[in-house]
């Protein structure tokens, strides 16, 4: 669903992958008019990043709502058409490595000078400038050289996550960021450039691993989060796994206990106090595991939730999607597309109450709004056909 909140918006988007197309998602979510500048016959290629006749669910999860100009940037003709929707745009959105855009004439100070209350958002890999501003990066990278992954696997071991954390979390920047512009933008009357990168948005979001680092001089691991929380991952007799998240509350620490019988370990020596358990934490682990090992998952989860314990089960993403709970919150969206027919998407993140809404359009084709957008901007149809035949433009079908 879309709520109407930035109707009247049009952001212009010259983004490929995720980051970028996250960011312009969550602003479509929001009502805003999206226009998807592609390269003609070619298209995102996430379009192709799994394979579907139409679209890979994950450029159809990322492009919801827009709408596709199949344009060739590097024309005259195809860059005098990109301007002409920039002067009526509110927000530019590219995630081109730095300099590129400058290359294509679409860089900040150009698309200033012609529309002063253009929002321009710059996203990329290392930042515009530095030793790094030059080198490719996708998410993996963000994800290594920001030290998240070195908390979420064994640097002795070490494996690539199956998400593309920093991509998203960096799309997720993006998006606040451009709020934020647009919020200040109908104070003063002026846009603004909003930067961020796989690097930036991604060091920020452990920003409290790297605050405990800096004060106390200790490297951070997986582990030392683990600890602190009292967070545990067992297996139960069933072979299914299941979490316990017991933090800082000494009430959940004893109802755990009292849910696995093992109101023993209260009086260990080892185990008395939440330091304690911090530092003998491998040995808490094991204790549990055995006592984890003797019954169900569904056995379990019914106990601790009995007796009030920060728990869950471990969900593949199939087990997500069958959960009451998902199901009750309407987090799956069905949307019909002429072509590919039903199509099932997850809902924004945030949902709004006492807001008109309204269904979420399909992803779009390839060049699927280049005839209505080019009409809008004052092309006829002889004019459209003739900027077909030159490969400056390519019209969906």
């Amino acid at each position: 669903m879309r709520v109407d909140i930035l109707d009247g918006t049009m952001v212009v988007e010259c983004a490929t992958f995720v980051t970028g197309p996250y960011a312009t998602s969550l602003l479509a979510d929001l009502g805003a008019r999206v226009v998807k500048i592609e390269l003609p016959g070619e298209g995102d290629p996430y379009r192709y990043f799994a394979p579907d006749p139409f679209f890979s669910p994950n450029f159809m999860q990322l492009n919801r709502s827009k709408e596709s100009l199949a344009l060739d940037l590097k024309s005259k003709k195809g860059h005098k058409i990109a301007i002409a929707l920039l002067k009526r745009a509110d927000v530019f959105v590219e995630n081109f490595r730095p300099g590129a855009a400058g290359r294509l004439g679409l860089g900040y100070a150009r698309l200033k000078a012609i529309n002063p209350r253009l929002v321009y958002c710059s996203i990329s890999a290392f930042g515009q400038t530095g030793p790094y501003a030059e080198k490719p990066g996708f998410d993996t990278l963000g994800q290594a050289m920001s030290g998240l992954l070195s908390l979420l696997t064994d640097p002795n071991q070490p494996k690539v996550m199956g998400i593309a954390l920093a991509d998203y979390l960096t799309g997720l920047s993006a998006g606040y960021g451009i709020l934020g512009a647009l919020l200040q933008r109908e104070k003063t009357g002026k846009g603004a450039r909003v930067e961020t990168s796989l690097l930036r948005a991604t060091l920020s979001l452990i920003g409290e691993s790297a605050a405990g680092y800096l004060r106390t001089g200790e490297v951070p691991t997986r582990m030392a989060r683990v600890k602190n929380a009292h967070a545990f991952a067992f297996l139960a007799k069933d072979g299914l796994p299941l979490v316990i998240h017991c933090s800082v509350p000494e009430k959940f620490w004893i109802a755990l206990l009292k849910t696995v019988a093992r109101m023993d370990l209260k009086l260990d020596r080892r185990f008395q106090t939440r330091a304690l358990r911090h530092r003998n934490y491998e040995a808490l682990q094991r204790e549990l595991a055995a006592a984890f090992s003797r019954r169900t998952r569904k056995e379990w989860l019914k106990r601790l939730e009995k007796n009030d314990v920060p728990a869950g089960p471990l969900y593949n993403m199939a087990e997500v999607l069958e959960d009451p709970q998902v199901k009750h919150l309407g987090l799956v969206d069905e949307i019909d597309h002429p072509l590919a027919g039903r199509l099932k998407t997850v809902q924004p993140p945030v949902a709004y109450s006492d807001l008109p809404q309204e269904a979420a359009a399909p992803p779009p084709l390839p060049g699927e709004h280049t005839v209505r957008l080019l009409a809008e901007l004052g092309f006829d149809g002889d004019e459209i056909e003739k900027l077909k035949r030159q490969g400056v433009v390519k019209t969906g079908t």
